[in-house]
């Protein structure tokens, strides 16, 4: 949110999200009742022109520019080896926690995944469905079909039981800036609805 209020470019919002996460970190609980789980975040920033994948883990973080038809992001680190932008100590912590060795092509993702518990590993399902729907209808998605994409139960983009899908957006961003941005959202916690 702060990133769209004080930046006019999705390059620009990402800077706000870091430097604020520099300063100030993250967490807090994910969940409203006393179980506390708290995970890492992913942002997917856009403007009428590019867009970034932004993911976090503490104050560390890797930014990667969306260069293609589709991206998508999930419950899960999914930056891996294409990193446009980085914590200028992401590999050196990396390296000091005994994650990476150096000499390995450094993979975002796989150095920094919580990689042992059930919620990341169900996520994997989540992210990968999502994937397989956006390339399905590569080149033709429309804003009806990207409402049909965060309906859909079966692959888990729309969550139901002990973590539920609690909103969705769809965002039409036209490259001429003489037309209107269109932003739909949920009406009700259930995107089927």
């Amino acid at each position: 949110r702060l990133g769209l209020e004080r930046a006019d470019t999705a390059e620009k919002a990402l800077t706000v999200i870091v430097d604020l996460l520099e300063k100030y970190g993250q967490g807090g609980n994910c969940m409203e009742s006393h179980m506390v789980f708290t995970y890492h975040n992913s942002f997917l920033i856009a403007d009428r022109k590019e867009a970034w994948v932004l993911e976090t883990s503490g104050k560390y973080w890797a930014a990667e520019k969306v260069e293609g038809d589709v991206r998508n992001i999930s419950n899960q680190l999914s930056i891996t080896t294409k990193i446009d932008r980085e914590h200028p100590e992401l590999k050196e912590y990396a390296k000091s926690k005994g994650w990476w060795d150096g000499k390995k092509e450094f993979d975002f993702a796989a150095t920094y995944s919580y990689v042992n518990t059930a919620r990341m590993t169900t996520s994997r399902g989540r992210y990968c469905e999502g994937y397989k729907l956006l390339n399905k209808h590569k080149g033709f998605i429309t804003s009806e079909i990207m409402m049909e994409i965060l309906r859909d139960k079966e692959s888990g983009i729309n969550m139901e039981g002990g973590f539920m899908t609690t909103g969705s957006m769809v965002s039409v961003l036209p490259q001429q800036p003489n037309l209107p941005c269109i932003h739909y959202f949920t009406g009700t916690p259930d995107p089927a609805r």
